[in-house]
C-alpha cells in the first residue's frame, strides 16, 4: 500500500537552526533563537493534536538532550519502514544528524510491529556519499519506484544500492530552485499519493528528465498536479498522504503550504483525500523542512 495509518514522530528537546545543514538547504532561514525550542514544541504538539483528532495512529518518542540533535524532529531522513518487515538506516550528510539514529527507537517500534530485517547503509558516510531516507527519495511504494533529485545529500551510488536491496527502480534527475541552486531533498519538490502526484516540474531544468519523470507518474496511474517555484518555496511539495483508523484518506501539510495552493489545486487534491494542515512556521523557517519531513511512515506488519 502507498499509505499507512502508523506514523513515527520525534518530539524535540533542543530544536534550533542547524549550521551544519544550512549550506545546502536554502529553505532554512535563521530567526531569533531565544524562544525557538519553546515555539517549535508548541507547533509540534499542536500538529500531533490535529493528527490524533483525525484518528491517525502515532508513536511519539521524545528526543534526548545528549547528544545535541537539532533536526531530530525530521526522523524520515534516517530511517524507513517497509511492508515486508524491512527497516533501512541511511547515511546522513551532517555529523550532528548521524546521532539521530537510535536503537531504542527501533526497539520501541518492534514492540508493536514486525521487524524482520535491518539494513544499515550508514557506512557510506565514510565515502562521503549520502542518501537521506524519504527526504532524498520519494517512494512510489505500490509501483516500486524511487524518485530522487541528486544533490550532495542524495548520491546515485547509494540510491542504486538501496534500490538493488529493496527491489525499487530508481528514477533520478537534477532539480534546482529559481536561483538555479540544487534542491537538497526530493520531498520538498514532489509528493506521491495513491492516485495523484504533486510536483514542481519547472524545477527539473533538463527537458528530457522532466518528461521522463512526468511520463513515469502518468504511466503509474497518477493524476499529476503541478506546483510552481513560489508554492514549492512555501512547502507545497512537502505533503504526505496517510490513512486514519477509519481507513479514510488524509493529505497532511502545513498551513503555509495549504495557503499557497489555489482553489483549483485544492479541489483536485480533495478528490483523493481530506486535507488537514497545521501551523509549522517556526519549524519550517529554521529547520528547512515541513509536515512531511516530520512524519516517518511505519509500513511494517503489525504483530498479531
Amino acid at each position: 500500500m502507498q499509505t499507512t495509518n502508523h506514523i513515527l514522530m520525534i518530539r524535540p528537546v533542543n530544536f534550533k537552526f542547524n549550521e551544519q545543514t544550512a549550506g545546502n538547504n536554502k529553505f532554512q532561514q535563521a530567526s531569533e533563537q531565544s524562544e525557538l525550542q519553546k515555539e517549535a514544541l508548541i507547533e509540534f504538539d499542536g500538529f500531533v493534536k490535529i493528527l490524533r483528532k483525525n484518528d491517525v495512529d502515532l508513536t511519539v518518542i521524545d528526543d534526548t538532550l545528549n547528544p545535541t540533535t537539532p533536526d531530530s524532529i525530521f526522523p524520515n531522513n534516517w530511517i524507513s519502514f517497509h511492508d515486508d518487515g524491512s527497516v533501512f538506516l541511511y547515511p546522513m550528510f551532517s555529523e550532528n544528524r548521524r546521532w539521530e539514529r537510535r536503537q531504542d527507537i527501533i526497539d520501541t517500534i518492534s514492540q508493536k510491529f514486525q521487524v524482520n530485517h535491518l539494513t544499515d547503509l550508514s557506512f557510506f558516510e565514510q565515502q562521503f556519499a549520502f542518501l537521506e531516507g524519504t527526504g532524498s527519495m520519494v517512494l512510489d511504494r505500490e509501483n516500486k519506484i524511487a524518485y530522487a533529485c541528486l544533490s550532495v545529500r542524495t548520491d546515485q551510488i547509494v540510491l542504486d544500492n538501496f534500490c538493488m536491496l529493496s527491489g525499487y527502480r530508481p528514477i533520478s534527475f537534477q532539480a534546482i530552485d529559481q536561483t538555479r541552486f540544487p534542491i537538497y531533498h526530493t520531498n520538498v519538490m514532489m509528493c506521491i499519493g495513491d492516485q495523484f502526484a504533486v510536483i514542481c516540474l519547472e524545477s527539473i531544468l533538463n527537458l528530457e528528465e522532466r518528461e521522463n519523470v512526468n511520463k513515469s507518474l502518468i504511466e503509474s496511474g497518477k493524476e499529476v498536479l503541478e506546483i510552481n517555484f513560489e508554492q514549492m518555496n512555501h512547502f507545497a511539495g512537502n505533503m504526505l498522504q496517510v490513512k486514519n483508523d477509519k481507513n479514510e484518506s488524509l493529505l497532511v501539510m502545513s498551513e503555509q503550504a495549504f495557503k499557497s495552493l489555489n482553489e483549483s489545486q485544492i479541489s483536485t487534491l480533495e478528490k483523493y483525500a481530506k486535507i488537514i494542515h497545521a501551523p509549522l512556521y517556526r519549524i519550517e523557517q529554521n529547520g528547512g523542512g515541513s509536515a512531511r519531513c516530520m512524519l516517518a511512515e511505519v509500513h511494517l506488519p503489525l504483530i498479531t
